[in-house]
């Protein structure tokens, strides 16, 4: 892993010095070949033009033009923001609209990330390993190779206290939906962590947990196997 990404330091120095941004993208209509459209990216020509700008400069360019505009829609999702996303274009994993995956993160070849699912910035996500829909993985969490972050689950990250352990969860792991798995755990090869369990301790590898604190019930068996696997048609 790069050193940078497992720093907790390192990365809020970065989000400390990163310049904040609030993109927004400008539909207008209006009388405006002899607008000035300094600061912002000009697509179009008259009398329709899509803009792309930081909020100050799409700003002024309506305070100045207010009297030539017909007709406009401002879009912007993000205010002061720190940390961009990350660019999926060269990512060799399946990557479904939604999700919402900060800059610096890891994706394994083969995962699968799904709608809604959050990655925060130094999370790494192994091999052939899904997050499910609206999954939520912190920043500096790591996930191995071919497990299943069940919809709607929490693995911590931590950047504060930078003290702190973010989750390690390794090979084979499944993790139920809606289960909770605080900083500082780490969770064995092959174990399954069941639907809805706060996981507040380290799972044996080839553990099964479960409730709320979670507590091994079994070790892992053919039959548990059998219904946990993976379907690599998915893949």
């Amino acid at each position: 892993m790069n050193e940078f990404l497992s720093d907790a330091y390192a990365i809020a120095a970065y989000i400390k010095n990163a310049v904040r941004q609030t993109p927004v993208k400008l539909y207008v209509k209006g009388d405006l070949a002899e607008a000035d459209f300094s600061g912002l990216r000009v697509f179009g020509e008259g009398p329709s033009y899509t803009l792309f700008g930081e909020a100050e400069a799409v700003g002024r360019f309506l305070e100045a033009n207010r009297d030539r505009i017909t007709d406009q829609v401002v879009e912007c999702d993000r205010r002061n923001s720190a940390i961009p996303l990350l660019d999926i274009r060269a990512v060799d994993a399946r990557i479904e609209p939604g999700a919402h995956i900060r800059e610096f993160v890891q994706i394994g070849k083969g995962a699968i990330i799904m709608m809604g699912a959050v990655l925060n910035i130094g999370a790494v996500i192994g091999e052939g390993t899904m997050v499910d829909m609206n999954a939520v993985v912190g920043a500096r969490g790591t996930i191995g190779r071919n497990c299943h972050i069940g919809a709607g689950a929490v693995v911590a990250g931590v950047l504060e206290p930078p003290s702190s352990t973010p989750v390690i969860i390794e090979d084979g792991v499944l993790v139920g939906a809606n289960a909770v798995i605080l900083e500082g755990v780490r969770v064995g090869a092959n174990a399954v962590v069941a639907a809805g369990s706060v996981v507040t301790r380290d799972v044996p590898p080839d553990a099964v947990v479960a409730g709320a604190p979670a507590k091994v019930i079994k070790q892992k068996d053919e039959q548990t196997a059998e219904k946990t696997k993976l379907l690599e048609d998915l893949r």
